[in-house]
């Protein structure tokens, strides 16, 4: 469906600089969004997005529920969703325009979904040989034919991640292009495919693509993402360089508590009782499904910053079960002496 005729195009009604939390592959998963959704502001968190999903493996007979996982909404979370007004997004990638316009589909059809986000922005390498993701920087072409279809095929609002070129910068050629597409947003990541996540985000890139916008004419909104470590460091980006909003990645790895304004700082006793809840909602939700190690990944969000925190992150390590988690927690009092 196009754009201008959406009727629910959400994004156009969110406060500017809106703040959204960047969709992350074994990060943004339904867990992960409630953790952050229950230590979060609603005036500072507007839009989670979900893990990316293969549109081949959603569509696939036998493959979709091995898929579908990425696209979960605990019960807990939708209540969440509901009870603070944030939006919620799923994000799709893939090489085939008909497959894009059939997980359009079924996810407009499950009705949990604010909004669809292609994924052209993704730099893994084996992705990017597969032709996906940020590889559709060099397939022009296909990359429209796919935005029309997913456009065409969709009930809710369809926006676009990407990059700012492949092996060198093109953002003038590159972000016209999308442009002409009439997407209703564009978040810009400002490094190309190479770079991966080394080196500085180039925010004079994505201001760019802001400039290119106005000139156009057009009503896409642009939001910027890249090195945004902080709250006050979004807005300040905003304000100097004119995005719409700001996309927050790493940054939550700094900080779960990113989203507030008035952050100050968190005891060792709450961030480890964070840590505990999000063990224990993990353990819930994914039982036997996810391999406990993805859990891992996320210990260090949480001990840091307070005497004892290499320690016991240390044990935390070698850990194989909420049992074990409970028992290095448990043990904490005698670590920090």
């Amino acid at each position: 469906m196009d754009s201008d005729m959406l009727e629910n195009n959400f994004w156009q009604e969110l406060q500017k600089p809106a703040f959204t939390l960047a969709p992350m592959e074994d990060v943004t998963d339904t867990v992960f969004r409630e953790i952050v959704l229950n230590v979060s502001d609603p005036e500072c968190l507007h839009v989670l997005f979900t893990e990316f999903t293969s549109t081949d493996g959603l569509c696939h007979e036998v493959g979709g529920p091995k898929v579908k996982h990425r696209l979960q909404i605990n019960e807990s979370e939708q209540k969440l969703l509901k009870k603070t007004g944030v939006k919620i997004v799923a994000q799709i990638w893939g090489t085939k325009p008909e497959k894009f316009a059939e997980s359009a589909k079924i996810i407009c059809s499950e009705g949990l979904f604010d909004g669809i986000d292609i994924n052209m922005g993704c730099p893994v390498k084996k992705i990017v040989k597969q032709g996906g993701c940020s590889a559709l920087i060099g397939q022009p072409q296909l990359a429209k034919e796919i935005i029309f279809a997913t456009q065409e095929a969709s009930s809710i609002p369809v926006s676009i991640k990407t990059r700012i070129g492949l092996n060198k910068v093109i953002t003038e050629e590159w972000i016209s292009y999308l442009l002409e597409t009439k997407p209703v947003l564009l978040t810009v990541h400002g490094r190309i495919q190479k770079q991966q996540s080394e080196g500085v985000a180039d925010w004079n890139e994505v201001a760019k693509a802001v400039k290119l916008r106005d000139e156009m004419g057009s009503e896409t909104l642009i939001h910027g993402n890249g090195d945004v470590m902080t709250y006050e460091d979004g807005l300040q980006n905003a304000l100097e360089y004119g995005v719409d909003g700001i996309m927050i990645g790493r940054g939550i790895f700094n900080n779960p508590w990113f989203f507030n304004k008035k952050e100050t700082g968190h005891s060792s006793e709450e961030r480890l009782n964070l840590l505990w809840k999000h063990a224990l909602l993990f353990t819930r939700a994914w039982d036997k499904e996810k391999n406990f190690a993805i859990l891992k990944r996320f210990f260090k969000i949480y001990t840091t910053g307070f005497y004892g925190a290499a320690q016991i992150r240390a044990k935390l390590m070698e850990c194989n079960s909420l049992e074990d988690v409970r028992g290095v927690l448990d043990s904490f009092d005698e670590i920090s002496e």
